[in-house]
């Protein structure tokens, strides 16, 4: 379902505070604000369209320092048999028991 964007209508006809709505495309626009009833209109924005999405972009995104500096902590496995860290805080080895 598509997000839309309505703004308030003023008494003189200038805009006011802006909100937005879940509806279906099929819906027909709304004329009241669903809470207060106030007049109000769409408005019309650039469309939030997802942009292609590459490898790189994927390893960036999941770097050991782009996550330590998004709060979280990355382990790795060891071939004993342990997780030793390589992003964020917390212990510097897991011992599986």
């Amino acid at each position: 379902m598509p997000m839309y964007v309505y703004e308030i209508v003023l008494p003189d006809g200038t805009r006011g505070e802006q909100f937005e709505v879940f509806q279906k495309m099929a819906d027909d626009p709304l004329t009241k604000h669903p809470e207060t009833g106030v007049p109000v209109r769409r408005v019309f924005t650039e469309p939030n369209a997802p942009r292609a999405w590459t490898d790189s972009q994927g390893k960036a995104k999941t770097s050991d320092k782009n996550l330590a500096a998004k709060g979280f902590t990355k382990y790795v496995k060891t071939d004993k048999g342990t997780y030793e860290k390589t992003a964020g805080e917390g212990p510097k080895t897991l011992t599986r028991t």
